[in-house]
């Protein structure tokens, strides 16, 4: 999470934050799920409150993906619908096109298509453009200034619920995305070596070298894929041995404790009961709950930026003039 210099807007300080994709080209889906969790569940738990989201994506692709779809779709895990009147899906690289006429066109199905963004506008998200300059980037977080601070989907559930990241909406999601996107890697490794058998047996040596090629980047894909899958249910199944060793380990010292105790100590033996009923009540280690800042209110941007622009935004109200 990279930050930039604060400026002012409109009598607030805003600070950009770039914020990686899960495209990311270096680091796999699940260490980008987990950066941006760990940032967001850190705010929060210093009281501080979401006011505007920005998902940027480029008007100058020529289609959405899958890889585009899937990226969203972790994306609006993360946000969560009830907190989807704060977000603004800017589209950007207009000053790439040629021709404007086929990026309104690229805008109007993202907007209309149940495929595509339509399903979240309707929830209350809006369709902006940044079309590279100040003016338009401005306009922007003005429109994002005024929303009543939200916490996300993620921050509610590892702050407030006290989940592990692994249990979270977004990261089963991204589990069975990527059990989804092995399997059709798998399928079309399946049809290519069969075209490649084809090929030997039809003594097509060009042919044969291009397939062997294209086999082994399907093969690495899907090795891939099941490395980021085995890596998911390895750290959610530590998590769990950790709290079942962390809870045996309290729950011995409570026992043991417990029995140390006169039994004319009524009173404490009692409350040495009741910490042991509650412990097994909640078989998991609480994590501190978020705290409140005292003074102004604070309000936050974020945004992940999917596609060749991204940043977050954070306004200070106790900065306003």
């Amino acid at each position: 999470m990279q930050l930039s210099a604060p400026f002012q807007l409109d009598g607030h300080t805003i600070t950009l934050i770039d914020s990686p994709g899960f495209d990311d080209t270096i680091r796999s889906d699940t260490d980008v799920l987990k950066q941006i969790a760990t940032f967001l569940s850190e705010y929060y738990e210093k009281g501080m409150m979401l006011t505007g989201v920005i998902y940027m994506y480029s008007i100058s692709d020529r289609r959405m993906t899958g890889v585009s779809r899937r990226n969203f779709n972790m994306f609006r895990q993360l946000c969560g619908d009830s907190t989807l009147k704060n977000v603004a899906i800017v589209t950007n690289m207009w000053e790439e096109l040629t021709d404007r006429t086929i990026g309104e066109n690229r805008e109007a199905e993202l907007r209309d298509k149940e495929l595509f963004f339509k399903p979240v506008l309707e929830k209350g998200a809006v369709l902006l453009r940044h079309e590279g300059t100040l003016e338009s980037g401005q306009l922007v977080l003005q429109y994002l200034i005024e929303n009543s601070p939200q916490a996300l989907k993620i921050q509610r559930e590892l702050v407030d619920e006290h989940l592990h990241i692994s249990e979270t909406a977004a990261s089963t999601t991204l589990s069975s995305e990527i059990m989804e996107q092995a399997e059709k890697h798998r399928q079309e490794l399946r049809e290519v070596q069969e075209e490649m058998r084809a090929a030997i047996k039809a003594k097509d040596e060009q042919t044969s070298r291009e397939l062997e090629v294209e086999s082994r980047k399907l093969q690495n894909e899907v090795t891939r894929l099941q490395n980021e899958s085995t890596k998911l249910a390895t750290e959610f199944k530590a998590m769990q041995e950790k709290a079942s060793a962390e809870y045996a380990s309290q729950m011995q010292a409570l026992q043991t404790q417990f029995r140390l105790t006169s039994i004319d100590a009524s009173q404490e033996r009692q409350t040495l009961q009741k910490q042991m009923n509650d412990l097994r009540e909640q078989c998991i280690v609480a994590r501190p709950q978020r705290g409140q800042e005292e003074g102004a209110s604070t309000r936050y941007f974020n945004s992940w930026g999917f596609g060749r622009l991204r940043y977050d935004f954070k306004i200070s109200e106790s900065s306003s003039t």
